[in-house]
């Protein structure tokens, strides 16, 4: 009987390969309420890849409440589900989002009041086998969703 090994690796390359820690802020000149609303159509409805074509995501906003995108003729993807909501000010949602590999997912999008306006501090955080094209488009992926929130908030 023999036993497969692996070559040994260091904990960056590990970390490098297996974990994303992303972190987006961006200041909304809109209400709190508004910006809120304005995360929930962005996500949800409105949703769109970076090449504009719209996705037809779903969000169930209440606790474990899916996030999907919706095919339809019960076809699909599960991204997630809702893991904490305080409207206007906290969703977090926890899954693979738009990976199909062993990954999980916990991405944050927190709202707090700032002067006559609002700070959004995005954050999404991943463990799993993560695509390097997957990871290659994440950074501007999430500049591009906190633009359209502020965007379509600020209307």
């Amino acid at each position: 009987m023999s036993i497969a090994t692996t070559s040994p690796t260091t904990p960056t390359s590990l970390a490098d390969q297996f974990l994303v820690n992303i972190r987006k802020e961006i200041e909304i000149a809109a209400p709190l309420g508004v910006a809120w609303e304005a995360m929930l159509e962005e996500i949800g409805p409105a949703f769109t890849n970076l090449e504009g074509v719209k996705l037809n995501t779903k969000l169930e906003a209440w606790p474990g409440g899916r996030y999907y995108r919706d095919l339809g003729n019960n076809t699909g993807h599960l991204w997630g589900h809702v893991q904490v909501i305080k409207p206007p000010t906290l969703l977090e949602i926890t899954g693979p989002l738009f990976m199909s590999a062993p990954v999980m997912s916990h991405v944050q999008y927190r709202f707090a009041e700032k002067g006559k306006g609002t700070l959004l501090t995005l954050t999404h955080r991943a463990f799993g086998e993560i695509a390097p094209e997957q990871r290659a488009g994440m950074t501007k992926g999430w500049q591009a969703i906190v633009d359209r929130i502020r965007d379509r908030a600020q209307r």
